[in-house]
């Protein structure tokens, strides 16, 4: 284990870092960090091969006993109260932040496990909430990969981390520009369904058995006509209230569970 430094000042040179990663995305672009902080975000991100720089811990939240499982990280500082206060995100937490390492979220670092994998592709998301839903989704529904089209965020946002739950370490995640993600998914014959209003069929009347990408837009505008002429089908979900739109990662969960069901029984 790292030699366990302390540190009480918010004026130290390192809890500015910190908090310029949190709120900063050009920071942790050009840092290549982001902070994470709560056990299960840290031990998700570790199970998902992330590597932890820095970790901090607050000794009277986080017993010094606990951090055996964090013996990896390159540097580890007990800080005051204050401190933790200061750089911790959330009110009720842990005792436990870190810096985290990111990863290469490119399509070509992209590599899937299975020979018809199936994929959720969201095209310019841009609130951080449905993000972390897309992202908890595709967890429960063990996707291979989810491919963020025009990404308006980061994906190291901590709002993301959060609403995530970690998720984002757990699912395959990588980003591109639209026309960029379609010849990836061209190139590797995988089938493109947009969750689209208009010359729309049932979602469950397309079969989802082979390699299959499940596309959605923002609530406020759609799909971008590239990605509906891109379409081997257009799909809808049949609505019977007066409102013609879901939330987002609604929509995803019921396509996306339909063709889990679908390869249950192919």
């Amino acid at each position: 284990m790292s030699k366990i430094k302390h540190l009480s000042s918010l004026q130290n040179s390192l809890i500015k870092k910190v908090l310029l990663l949190k709120d900063k995305s050009r920071e942790r672009k050009k840092a290549a960090l982001f902070v994470a902080e709560g056990q299960r975000e840290l031990e998700l991100a570790l199970k998902g091969g992330y590597s932890i720089s820095t970790l901090f811990f607050e000794p009277s939240l986080f017993s010094e006993t606990s951090l055996e499982k964090y013996n990896a990280a390159k540097e580890i500082i007990s800080v005051s109260k204050e401190v933790y206060q200061k750089i911790a995100y959330r009110g009720t937490t842990e005792g436990i932040v870190a810096l985290v390492e990111s990863k290469n979220n490119t399509l070509e670092n992209l590599k899937f496990k299975n020979k018809t994998p199936l994929i959720l592709i969201a095209e310019a998301p841009e609130k951080p909430g449905n993000i972390g839903a897309l992202l908890r989704t595709a967890d429960a529904a063990n996707l291979d990969a989810v491919l963020i089209a025009n990404p308006k965020t980061d994906l190291y946002n901590p709002n993301i981390i959060r609403s995530s739950v970690g998720c984002v370490f757990t699912v395959p995640v990588a980003m591109g520009n639209t026309s960029e993600i379609i010849s990836f998914l061209k190139t590797k014959n995988i089938a493109i369904y947009c969750a689209a209003l208009t010359a729309s069929a049932n979602y469950t009347s397309m079969d989802y058995t082979n390699a299959t990408a499940i596309v959605v837009g923002t609530e406020a505008t759609g799909l971008t006509d590239t990605w509906l002429n891109a379409s081997k089908k257009n799909i809808i979900i049949p609505m019977e209230g007066e409102i013609d739109s879901m939330n987002v990662s609604v929509s995803a969960s019921i396509i996306i569970f339909e063709a889990k069901r679908q390869r249950q029984f192919s």
